[in-house]
């Protein structure tokens, strides 16, 4: 969308001029020669911020030598931002929630395939969000408004719709996994495919996932 490339393109232009690689959901991989890559998605829920729906944000991650170091995530309606650096504890903090039964959760929408499992979920959890937008419904896990975040098996989301829950999340004390135990990369093919599944706490994200797996 439009709205995609105005933010990628003021990108484009920091890391040419800072010489740092780009990793984006639209630009694909942009090589210049460095150690360190940005990897972002420049408007997550670019659907929602194209019909006016006030919740989309932008969300980077700097990865070096291919770890996650950094990571930022701006809420673009509302100018809150999630900030982490890999190893060091954040300011905002998870639910702590163990068990599934009346956990708040976010879900990706039902889509072929996922319909049993999203039930299956919904059926036990106390409240479902369907916000359609992953880097942001990530963040509430990381700052405790929401118990968990999940993607029950549609394979939807590519390394950039993670890239900032694999520093915050966890810097927040919770998980960030996939679905069926696939390692992240980032690699520049965007190919690769993930169900990723951000919880309070381990046991909670073993719970969902033997939830959708029945």
């Amino acid at each position: 969308m439009r709205v995609d490339r105005i933010v990628e393109d003021a990108v484009l232009e920091s890391i040419h001029r800072n010489r740092v690689n780009l990793l984006s959901e639209e630009a694909g991989f942009v090589d210049n020669g460095s150690s360190i890559t940005l990897v972002i998605d420049p408007v997550d829920g670019s659907a929602n911020a194209a019909f006016g729906v006030p919740l989309s944000c932008f969300a980077g991650a700097l990865v070096e030598d291919g770890t996650a170091k950094e990571a930022l995530t701006t809420w673009f309606d509302t100018g809150r931002a999630w900030h982490a650096r890999a190893g060091v504890p954040t300011s905002f903090r998870t639910t702590g929630r163990t068990s599934l039964d009346g956990a708040a959760v976010c879900l990706m929408r039902p889509k072929t395939g996922t319909q049993d499992a999203w039930l299956r979920i919904a059926n036990r959890a106390d409240r479902i969000r369907v916000l359609c937008t992953t880097c942001l419904e990530t963040m509430l896990v990381a700052e405790g408004t929401v118990d968990a975040f999940i993607d029950p098996g549609s394979d939807t989301h590519r390394i950039m719709d993670l890239a900032t829950a694999l520093v915050t999340v966890p810097a927040a004390g919770g998980v960030l996994v996939d679905l069926r135990g696939r390692p992240f990369t980032f690699e520049p093919d965007l190919t690769h495919r993930w169900s990723g599944v951000a919880a309070a706490t381990p046991q909670l994200a073993e719970e969902l996932i033997a939830t959708v797996l029945g």
